[in-house]
């Protein structure tokens, strides 16, 4: 029947594509392979995004695949076999889509709503496959780059002396990283990749506005604008805002020594400021305890695109936090902050999300370096959240009135 040879075809042009899939992860998994990029995911809500890069470990070939989930990313060492029957499994449900980057060529998967496989693939010329397969043995510019994929890779790269963080105390003249400043340099490139992320939300046609409040010694405010300015050419205008006039007099010098002439650096307060009535993207990080939430508030007034924020302090609703329930967990001092710390973020971030903000809680630096590890993201997506109800049975759960909440409800 006609129904039995179309599903007969059917099955033999899937067939077909495996094979093809099989056949170009064999010609493009070895020495020569750039990267693999497995994207579109089936669910949102398990990995985001896989990269592959070749390396070498004890002088063995390996592939490194890095998992992104929302939160974290994980790593798997495979051989060219193991990575093969991995990334077939992936694009067998989980992944809709991959990007193949080698010397020798690349190629694009996309699998359909349907299930079907498509493979194209673009082969570089003779001349180009041999140049890049050494008789044998890895070439030594094909060792350097495969030992590279080892080294850690900075957004701002070790080795590459950038003023201000030579004048800031982070980097030699010659662009070594101090070793008793090494968190630092780890900070500000972690801070960068998660600005790295929203840049799709950043307008290259017009200039955009970013406000940085509490931004203290400036390390990250110069960062900021060092990576969009300098090295992605966005136009920007960052203000930094701090109630140190010391410190904002002697960033303010260095951002005119650097000819950083739309970086500026003011005295103010975070809940007073009105210097400017559009921004795109608000930065708050470190702000001492209900400072936090009236940044925030003040972002979700101007209408920010992005909201970047690392809280510090949250002692308000520690000073509030009552249950009866929870009495023999919450006698215990310690154990009474953390938790109010934890609930002080979770619910600035269901807040935001009531505001339309796709909300993020993410780590910012590793856990033996401070325990101020959390970094709110919010963006701005137009979808707000219905959960008024839940937010108010955990405020009178726990008898507390957080001022964001206050704050946010006052714009209604």
């Amino acid at each position: 029947s006609t129904a039995l040879r179309t599903k007969q075809a059917e099955i033999k042009r899937e067939i077909m594509a495996k094979e093809t899939l099989a056949s170009m992860l064999d010609d493009f998994i070895n020495e020569q392979l750039d990267q693999i990029v497995l994207s579109n995911p089936a669910e949102k809500d398990h990995l985001l995004k896989v990269k592959v890069r070749p390396m070498l470990m004890k002088g063995a070939l390996v592939f490194q695949a890095e998992e992104f989930t929302r939160t974290q990313a994980f790593h798997k060492n495979m051989s060219a076999k193991e990575l093969k029957v991995y990334l077939t499994d992936q694009l067998s449900g989980s992944f809709k889509q991959a990007e193949v980057l080698s010397e020798l060529g690349s190629a694009t998967v996309l699998v359909s709503k349907k299930g079907t496989t498509t493979v194209k693939t673009r082969r570089h010329g003779p001349a180009k496959i041999q140049a890049a397969k050494p008789d044998g043995h890895f070439s030594e510019e094909l060792q350097e780059k495969l030992q590279h994929n080892r080294q850690k890779r900075y957004v701002i790269p070790e080795g590459h002396a950038v003023p201000f963080l030579v004048d800031l105390g982070v980097q030699t003249p010659d662009g070594k990283v101090i070793k008793s400043r090494y968190d630092k340099f780890r900070q500000i490139n972690r801070f960068l990749e998660f600005i790295e992320d929203i840049l799709p939300k950043l307008d290259k046609n017009r200039e955009n506005v970013i406000i940085d409040f509490g931004c203290g010694k400036s390390y990250l405010t110069f960062a900021m604008y060092y990576y969009l300015h300098e090295m992605k050419g966005y136009p920007i205008r960052i203000i930094g805002l701090d109630l140190k006039k010391d410190v904002i007099s002697h960033c303010q010098k260095l951002a005119e020594q650097y000819g950083y002439d739309k970086l500026q650096f003011c005295y103010g307060d975070i809940a007073s400021y009105e210097g400017v009535d559009h921004v795109d993207m608000v930065v708050t990080l470190h702000a001492c305890d209900t400072a936090t939430d009236y940044a925030l508030a003040k972002a979700v007034c101007w209408g920010a695109k992005v909201i970047l924020s690392v809280p510090c302090c949250q002692h308000e609703l520690n000073k509030q936090m009552k249950n009866d329930l929870l009495e023999p967990v919450l006698h215990y001092g310690l154990i009474k902050e953390r938790m109010a710390a934890l609930y002080t973020d979770a619910l600035r971030a269901e807040l935001l999300e009531q505001q339309g903000y796709r909300t993020q809680i993410l780590e910012f630096i590793d856990m033996e370096h401070t325990p101020k590890n959390i970094l709110l993201r919010a963006v701005y997506e137009g979808r707000p959240k219905h959960n008024e109800n839940e937010i108010r049975e955990i405020l009178d759960f726990l008898q507390i009135n957080p001022t964001l909440y206050e704050l946010l409800g006052q714009k209604k």
